[in-house]
């Protein structure tokens, strides 16, 4: 029996501001999140640490995905379909200027119907924080005459243009079951059992209300208890968004691009065959805000997969958040 997991990590990150807006709430920057195969069952995965709002705030956030896995070794052998469903409380705290911490605490809510059967595990998911520094680019703007007589000095001006860096760790507070794992999808978890390392980088631009981001992380993923590690993990996101105002609030739809790359999971050692692989998501999605709410939507459908020699498809995958900021 093939063995199967992907086991994500918190993977997020993106920069942005609504740098020189001159409509109101432009306080609000904006940043990406993306999906993970199968972060559903552990960590609630790629889907982000924030909304498109850069800012402060705490608030729940729901996610459903939808896979397909074959329940055997030939062509025409059956198929299950798993339901994951993850409830988060998450959120953005600041620190000091360039720096703050975010956090997610999920709940996991997994459910498989085979052909003569059913299997449903939940319970607490695994925990994860992250530090962000963030680096803004200034316009270069030469000194007035007056400015220079008088030796005043005026506020700088941003560009649009931002970097962040972000490392943080998943940490194991969801239960694994090793019994799991010899099952036709194995990453049918409520945490992977293990400590991962996240490592994160993104470049974004801004311009009143339109921006592009394009960011990318690096999941270092640890050995549980059970001699049983996940294969570490490459993420992409980029995104295009811009904002209409409805009245005094915005609007914000956005389509984006986001995919994984999968190393081979290890057991006692050993690299697994066939348990590597790849997944391409298209996006779409938007962002309302009013007064100190958010609440966004996100639709993700394949765009290409190869997942375990194709025993494995993703299907679809929506996501539903409502933050208050802070």
């Amino acid at each position: 029996m093939r063995n199967f997991s992907l086991a994500a990590l918190t993977c997020f990150f993106t920069l942005g501001g609504w740098a020189n807006t001159p409509y109101p709430l432009n306080y609000h920057g904006w940043w990406t999140y993306e999906c993970d195969f199968c972060g559903c069952a552990t960590t609630g995965g790629n889907f982000g640490y924030g909304t498109l709002g850069n800012t402060n705030f705490i608030g729940l956030r729901y996610s459903y995905q939808q896979f397909e896995s074959k329940d055997g070794i030939f062509n025409d052998s059956p198929t299950s379909k798993e339901h994951f469903n993850t409830y988060q409380i998450w959120a953005q705290l600041p620190i000091a200027p360039n720096f703050h911490l975010t956090a997610t605490v999920p709940f996991q809510d997994l459910n498989r119907e085979f052909t003569d059967r059913s299997e449903n595990i939940s319970g607490l998911g695994d925990v994860s924080v992250i530090g962000w520094y963030t680096l803004r680019f200034k316009k270069k703007t030469a000194a007035t005459a007056a400015e220079t007589e008088t030796t005043m000095v005026t506020m700088p001006q941003f560009s649009g243009h931002s970097l962040r860096l972000g490392l943080g760790l998943k940490l194991p507070t969801g239960e694994f079951e090793q019994v799991l794992t010899d099952r036709v999808n194995p990453g049918f978890q409520v945490g992977t059992g293990s400590t991962d390392a996240v490592f994160s980088a993104g470049y974004s631009y801004s311009q009143k209300m339109f921006g592009v981001n394009v960011t990318g992380s690096y999941f270092l993923k640890g050995e549980n208890k059970n001699d049983y590690r996940f294969g570490n993990q490459l993420s992409y996101n980029a995104k295009v968004f811009n904002g209409f105002l409805v009245g005094t609030h915005v609007l914000a739809p956005f389509v984006g691009l986001s995919g994984d790359f999968f190393q081979k999971i290890e057991q006692y050692g050993d690299a697994l065959p066939e348990t590597d692989g790849y997944m391409h998501l298209g996006t779409v999605g938007a962002e309302f805000s009013i007064n100190r709410f958010v609440i966004g939507a996100d639709v993700g459908l394949p765009l290409g997969q190869d997942l375990f020699a194709g025993d494995v498809k993703i299907k679809q995958r929506y996501l539903f958040y409502l933050n208050y900021t802070i």
